[in-house]
């Protein structure tokens, strides 16, 4: 049993990182019909900037960690307004294509910043580990379920509770209905952006103190968000959450009694698995409600 806790605890962490990085991918997706796959990269210049502020720089932690996801966001209003926006003809597969360039771009501005040696961060907190059923879950772990916890809950207060929230569901269900309701669709759709970005650069700035940090570390923690938001149902926030665990977990679980090899096949044998048994994900597709 000791040994499952451990696959287990590793497995909810990573389960909590996919989660998050997944509600990205379907928040935007529920908002404006698109794919964004350069969501990876903006997890990566989360961790990356999070480094430069706190280890480098010397800022205190929580400043650090408000200004790299709020410089995360930013970028990707500068992203939609940029390379979105300007599209004559928004064909979903042109803009899928761009999505995919502006990764690629990300990635090399990324490497002429900071360079190609990963770098690393302290934990959040210097608390020993704890001891549950003969296992141990670090400190850092349970930083990084505590954060998306409460994300999760601010996205569902942010859905039901606000006007903006509502107004950014109205325009996922029926954007030219919203718009004649007079809900400026455009608006809504940069902060979908916005939002989806900051999320992104979120899963970097909790991932950068138990992975090595460097321009291509991206890309795999977007391809395996985007498989826990299809699993889930993409389009569905509460999908993204159970899709991000559901991976986690069987991720976890396949390396510690199969083969270390497994790791990063199992994302993607889940998603063809779902794909030919529900292709809309186990808790449905983007007819389902927002959180």
């Amino acid at each position: 049993m000791p040994e499952f806790y451990q696959y287990l605890f590793s497995g909810l962490t990573n389960g909590a990182i996919y989660a998050i990085i997944a509600l990205g991918f379907s928040m935007l997706f529920a908002a404006t019909d698109l794919i964004n796959f350069a969501q990876g990269e903006f997890v990566m210049i989360g961790a990356l900037i999070l480094v430069t502020l706190w280890p480098v720089m010397g800022l205190p932690l929580p400043l650090a960690f408000v200004l790299a996801v709020l410089a995360t966001g930013i970028l990707g209003i500068v992203f939609e307004r940029l390379a979105i926006r300007t599209v004559k003809k928004p064909d979903p597969i042109v803009l899928v294509i761009i999505t995919v360039g502006a990764g690629i771009f990300l990635r090399g501005v990324a490497m002429i910043i900071w360079g190609k040696t990963a770098k690393g961060a302290p934990p959040f907190s210097k608390m020993p580990p704890l001891e549950i059923g003969g296992a141990y879950l670090l400190a850092q772990s349970v930083w990084i379920l505590c954060i998306v916890l409460v994300t999760v809950l601010a996205m569902h207060f942010f859905y039901s509770r606000t006007l903006t929230g509502k107004a950014m569901s109205a325009c996922a269900i029926n954007k030219r209905a919203a718009s004649l309701l007079g809900i400026a669709t455009q608006k809504m759709t940069l902060l979908a952006f916005a939002v989806s970005a900051a999320l992104g650069g979120m899963a970097g700035v909790i991932i950068a103190p138990i992975t090595m940090n460097e321009y291509e570390m991206g890309a795999i923690l977007g391809l395996k968000g985007f498989c826990a938001a299809m699993l889930g149902g993409l389009g569905n926030s509460w999908g993204a959450v159970v899709g991000g665990f559901a991976l986690g977990i069987a991720e976890a679980m396949a390396v510690g009694y199969v083969s270390s090899s497994m790791k990063d096949a199992v994302a993607f044998l889940l998603l063809l698995l779902i794909l030919y048994v529900r292709p809309t994900g186990i808790l449905g597709g983007k007819a389902i409600a927002r959180f």
